[in-house]
């Protein structure tokens, strides 16, 4: 990783950490609706990974907004979208748990826990059936493991030896369960070690899982089948808006805050690649103004007509779909 690339990154965590404060800022005014999982503390894992994966086709869970603006979505666009406004990257239809945008590759916000899981190994297969060797990245939380369809896309993964990440965004909590309550073991990479290599990384140093990513990518590009990375992260707000988190002890926060991501890559960025602190500042005003232009743009945006309602519901340009 070189200095510029570091700077990036840093700028990108330090963007979707103001953005989500700023998202649940204003869900808590009324103008942003439905459901709201926010991504603070886990951004080394959102923007390291996303960044590494340069290239191949990425499903998310619906924690998605700080991937979303890493892969090249605009704020001010994922903002609208979370204002439910008709400039939004889904025209205001998906709101925050489904950001969406084939043009990047990025199939992003499925609600359903898991459910991208079996669509990333559909899409892994067809990746390697035409020849292509961009290959797909799938990430998942850590309760995302115990359901079926999990098992079965490891299974299916590894006997064709299709080109596909595994990326477990493990956190310790399926929303308010401690995973060792419904798990006998808390690497979960231990249910992919008998499909597949398991790597386990610091999911709150950008710098390592930007690393582990890469490699990982590397591997399955030369034809190697499916990795499985345990990336261990934590969040510091609740499962969503709804979740007040007291299930945690404040001796736990205080542990996992200790290891704030943002600040460890500030500190990289002093000490390992000497970028003067001048400059770290300049990237901290840039990504607080474009929270703020994204705020302005969503909520100066219009709302969609009643006429979106009927569009985008049949495929158009589908040979077997009659409209």
């Amino acid at each position: 990783m070189n200095k510029l690339l570091a700077e990036e990154i840093y700028y990108y965590m330090v963007l979707g950490r103001r953005f989500e404060y700023a998202a649940k800022e204003h869900y808590m005014t009324g103008d942003i609706s439905g459901f709201l999982h926010l991504d603070i503390g886990q951004e080394a894992l959102s923007v390291g990974a996303v960044k590494a994966f340069e290239k191949g086709d990425l499903f998310s869970t619906y924690r998605e907004h700080v991937m979303a603006m890493a892969r090249g979505m605009e704020p001010r666009a994922v903002m609208a979208e979370l204002f439910g406004k008709v400039t939004g990257v889904s025209r205001g239809k998906g709101g925050s748990m489904h950001l969406f945008d084939p043009s990047r590759f990025f199939y992003g916000g499925d609600a359903i826990v898991g459910g991208q899981i079996p669509n990333a190994v559909g899409c892994a297969y067809a990746r390697k059936y035409k020849g292509e060797e961009d290959g797909v990245m799938v990430v998942f939380g850590d309760g995302a493991t115990n359901g079926g369809a999990f098992f079965e896309s490891l299974n299916i993964a590894s006997a064709w030896r299709l080109p596909l990440i595994f990326l477990c965004e493990n956190n310790r909590y399926a929303i308010g369960t401690e995973i060792t309550r419904v798990s006998p073991f808390l690497q979960q990479a231990k249910k992919a070690a008998p499909y597949m290599p398991t790597i386990e990384v610091d999911g709150m140093d950008a710098i390592a899982v930007y690393e582990t990513v890469k490699e990982a990518q590397r591997e399955i590009q030369n034809g190697h089948g499916p990795i499985f990375i345990e990336a261990f992260t934590c969040r510091y707000e609740g499962h969503s808006m709804s979740d007040p988190g007291n299930y945690r002890s404040p001796q736990e926060m205080q542990i996992c805050k200790s290891k704030d991501p943002i600040e460890r890559m500030k500190s990289a960025l002093l000490e390992k690649f000497g970028t003067d602190r001048q400059m770290v500042e300049s990237l901290e005003q840039r990504a607080e103004k474009a929270v703020e232009e994204a705020v302005e743009f969503a909520a100066s945006s219009p709302e969609p007509e009643p006429s979106e309602l009927y569009e985008d519901i049949f495929c158009k340009r589908c040979g077997n779909v009659v409209s």
